[in-house]
């Protein structure tokens, strides 16, 4: 059954005839398909109803008055655009020093650039996917990031979504659109917060990039919003010849929360890291959704996702890779790793290969487990109590991903926020 949307759309102002046709296009395919359901396999463990349930509103009552001290990142040199529920402050933002050949405006204000109307909606069309379609409807606010060939940004974007109308449940539908020019390079944090525990909100968010030739691209989304909102993000890839791009992503809050990455290797010799992490608690639902395409020879693909689980939480990941038939040299490993903390909580994991070349080196696989009691006693007979000995290990299988992070501040932000997560850990001192 075709669910009809609780949301209200943001009226757009004036647009070119294109985009307009984009969202009425994508109003069109929402009223259509409406929000999935567990029927849907891609959906089969998330059910969205209390998304459902919840009149949205496009707007609301907002603070002025707002300390964005505490959602910042500590020692983070980088250009900053603030949106407070789901609308820029540009009172709020600094989007100085990002140097010569870069240009990060308003999404709403780049419409008529060159180019824009060939890459916006061309990669999330592809999806058929009702929250893809809302935003497809409702876009409006958020940032256009282009380098231009052979420049980089001297500085990271980040990009903070605030949560903060406690009167109103607000639905956003923040739209970034990333272009990375040959040879270019440049970093992006997606950040998503809220200013109280009690905040209910939904963020239902794009990203599209694009990585010409030879040029790098390194994205962040970093979820931290209230335990009592909903976060769906999508971020969409698509590389050109020897491009690379890190995708790294941290979940720690949110009531149900999905991350899709999907991206598509369609130039020769590209490079793509995917690494993750998601850690629940209470009955927070985490799901995460890779979906990764090889279209082009000799391309590689790395996929490293942990979870960890406590309470009645529920943790989802679904992996594919996809090897076309012009994948020849196809390299790509895939691994997912869950470390449950409690009896009642659970994960369901899902890698799959789906292969159409016959010269492809592709492995994947998942785990799912318990915290090593034999490594708890190693460390007892060293003279840490047991609830030490536990928060070390558990730091220990989450602070791998972190390695693979170039922003030294975006790592040990997470690592304090993992520190102080687990009990009895706050003398443990750590290096990142």
């Amino acid at each position: 059954m075709t669910m009809q949307s609780t949301v209200e759309i943001e009226a757009m102002p004036e647009q070119p005839q294109w985009a307009r046709e984009l969202r009425e296009s994508a109003r069109a395919r929402f009223d259509k398909i409406g929000y999935p359901s567990t029927a849907d396999e891609r959906w089969r463990f998330t059910n969205v109803d209390a998304i459902t349930r919840i009149e949205w509103a496009a707007d609301g009552p907002t603070s002025d008055d707002i300390n964005l001290d505490p959602f910042q990142i500590p020692d983070l040199d980088a250009a900053l655009a603030v949106f407070i529920d789901g609308q820029l402050r540009a009172d709020l933002s600094d989007l100085s020093g990002l140097g010569e050949g870069v240009v990060c405006e308003p999404l709403i204000e780049a419409l008529s650039r060159t180019g824009v109307a060939d890459r916006l909606g061309a990669q999330s069309a592809t999806l058929t996917d009702g929250f893809t379609a809302l935003n497809d409807a409702s876009f409006g606010s958020g940032l256009y990031i282009e380098v231009q060939e052979g420049f980089a940004a001297h500085r990271p974007i980040h990009v903070l979504s605030l949560a903060t109308s406690g009167d109103t449940p607000i639905a956003a539908h923040p739209r970034n659109l990333i272009v990375a020019g040959k040879n270019a390079r440049v970093q992006v944090i997606e950040h998503y917060n809220a200013v109280s525990d009690e905040i209910v909100n939904l963020n239902n968010a794009v990203t599209e990039v694009f990585a010409d030739e030879d040029a790098f691209v390194e994205h962040y989304l970093l979820e931290r919003e209230s335990e009592r909102g909903y976060n769906i993000s999508t971020l969409f890839i698509r590389q050109g010849a020897r491009s690379v791009v890190h995708s790294h992503t941290v979940l720690l809050g949110g009531a149900i929360v999905r991350n899709n990455v999907v991206p598509t290797l369609a130039g020769e010799k590209a490079h793509c890291l995917i690494n993750g992490l998601y850690v629940a608690h209470n009955e927070q639902h985490l799901d995460n959704q890779m979906r990764v395409r090889h279209a082009a020879p000799n391309c590689e693909s790395r996929q490293y996702y942990k979870g960890i689980m406590n309470d009645k939480s529920r943790g989802v990941f679904t992996g594919r890779i996809i090897v076309d038939k012009a994948g020849q040299g196809t390299d790509a490993i895939q691994t997912n790793r869950n470390m449950l903390l409690s009896d009642d909580a659970r994960v369901n994991a899902r890698p799959q290969l789906e292969i159409y070349a016959d010269d492809v080196k592709c492995t994947h696989g998942a785990t799912t487990g318990r915290v090593d009691d034999e490594a708890v006693f190693y460390f007892r007979s060293r003279g840490l109590s047991e609830e030490v000995a536990r928060a070390m290990l558990i730091y220990a299988f989450a602070a791998e991903g972190f390695d693979r992070m170039q922003l030294a501040p975006v790592r040990r932000l997470l690592a304090a926020e993992m520190i102080a997560k687990l009990p009895r850990a706050e003398g443990l001192s750590i290096e990142v």
